[in-house]
């Protein structure tokens, strides 16, 4: 099950953008309009010209900034862009109040198309791991490979150290719970957050940590705030229910680009046991598991999840190179 991740917690404190947004050295913030959907982009130029585009997919509570140890690590093979979907992060909410998995993709697909970057190496963690792959199955055209880390992929039932993020998604118990908080400071907030997503929380150093504690202020200051929680909670569970054609497991085994599938052994909200399953649906699938690790494996790990991305483009460019 998908979860609030933690909302960009970086390793250091970076400087802000006009809006606020934190931006990390190297990197620069613009602006995705399309009718009906905003959505700010986070850019790290590559350290040459000419490398292939890389698009991250943040989960769900998150936003780009959850890639920015990534999208440092991968500048010399990819030119990436993370994006904040919209409702979270620096974008908006949809105008449709969508926030279904098929309507998040849909957004993907137009910003993509929009900006005429596909193909691409589209990355996602969690709900972003959904939604990376549903764009695959569907836009194949727009997609070279497929990595996906701790993706949501359907899981019944559940672990059960997931089932208060699922609870979400049932109407009242976000505004409950909400009443039940509020008395909390937002450090701890911010501890609960990374006791969740993280296998070792003592990972983020004490600038990451306020750093983090100042964006989810921020993010609990927005009058949508919890509306976009509960109806994306709801959308991923909404997914898990899908049969059929719409199944996000038929869909896995749809995907024609190869793909890289994270796992982490201290996951509580995706299980590791689904990697095996995993495995076994993506038709030309690896698999990376690091038993440290919690369900943000490229926030606590970037150099090992990069050196498993820069494996699968080794390994995807001399299969082109033999075809």
């Amino acid at each position: 099950m998908s979860s609030t991740e933690l909302p960009g917690a970086p390793t250091s404190s970076p400087p802000r953008a006009q809006d606020g947004a934190p931006v990390s050295p190297g990197e620069r913030l613009w602006t995705s309009r399309l009718p009906g959907l905003t959505m700010r982009v986070r850019h790290r130029p590559p350290v040459r010209d000419g490398l292939p585009p890389a698009l991250y997919v943040h989960g769900l509570g998150g936003s780009s900034v959850n890639w920015s140890p990534l999208l440092a690590e991968l500048a010399d093979r990819v030119d990436g862009e993370a994006v904040d979907l919209p409702g979270f992060g620096h974008s908006p909410p949809p105008d449709d109040g969508d926030y279904s998995v098929s309507a998040q993709a849909r957004a993907v697909i137009r910003h993509l198309d929009g900006t005429g970057r596909g193909p691409v190496h589209l990355l996602g963690n969690s709900l972003g791991g959904a939604i990376a792959t549903r764009v695959a199955a569907v836009r194949p055209d727009l997609v070279r490979t497929l990595t996906l880390v701790s993706p949501a992929l359907p899981e019944l039932p559940p672990q059960l150290s997931a089932v208060p993020t699922a609870l979400l998604a049932v109407p009242g118990v976000a505004g409950l719970f909400a009443r039940m908080t509020r008395d909390w400071s937002p450090e701890r907030r911010t501890r609960e957050v990374l006791a969740l997503c993280y296998g070792d929380p003592a990972r983020v150093d004490p600038e990451g940590f306020r750093a983090a504690v100042a964006e989810y202020e921020r993010r609990l200051e927005l009058p949508y705030f919890w509306d976009a929680m509960t109806r994306s909670a709801r959308a991923v569970v909404d997914s898990y229910t899908l049969g059929g054609q719409h199944s996000l497991w038929r869909q896995a085994e749809r995907v024609l680009a190869p793909t890289l599938l994270i796992y982490g052994g201290r996951d509580r909200l995706v299980s590791f046991r689904m990697a095996r399953r995993a495995s076994r649906a993506f038709r030309d699938a690896r698999l990376l598991t690091l038993p440290e690790a919690g369900h943000v494996a490229m926030m606590e790990y970037p150099d090992a999840v990069a050196r498993a991305f820069r494996d699968l483009l080794d390994e995807t460019t001399a299969d082109a190179g033999r075809s």
